[in-house]
């Protein structure tokens, strides 16, 4: 085995830009045949050195929480909530959730907007994280913006 890339465009470099905590600037979905959701509230996300990575929305608006559970996104609380074990896919720019002993985020329709087995497709502008699930014809079912804090 040779050394680690460590160069800008490598898998370490990415863990490194993505890894602390990050706070929610926007979140919309995008439920297929519905209006689009725009969600008003507070986040966070969480990335660990380990790949881990929690997000946390708290939708503040009870019609908008009606209006996501419809959509397939189960609320807890009022909260949009994912956590688990990620990997990095540097080609496709995607967090891929390891799904070993996880149930699924959306466990009565597996194509959920947000279910786990759904990749996160990231892109970096600066400080600002953008994470997109798409749907299975590649258009977006959700984009969060997060700035890093």
């Amino acid at each position: 085995m040779g050394p680690v890339d460590t160069g800008p465009s490598s898998v370490e470099a990415a863990r490194k830009y993505l890894e602390g905590r990050w706070t929610l600037i926007s979140y919309e979905v995008f439920p297929p045949g519905r209006p689009a959701i725009a969600v008003s509230g507070s986040g966070t996300l969480s990335y660990d050195s380990f790949g881990n990575l929690d997000m946390q929305i708290r939708v503040d608006d009870p019609a908008v929480a009606e209006a996501l559970e419809r959509a397939g996104i189960p609320l807890e609380r009022g909260v949009i909530a994912s956590s688990g074990r990620t990997a990095i896919d540097m080609q496709a720019h995607t967090l891929i959730y390891i799904l070993q002993g996880q149930a699924p985020l959306q466990t009565t329709a597996p194509a959920a907007p947000l279910a786990l087995s759904r990749p996160r497709h990231w892109a970096v502008d600066g400080d600002v994280l953008t994470l997109t699930t798409r749907g299975d014809d590649g258009q977006p079912l959700s984009v969060g913006r997060w700035r890093k804090q």
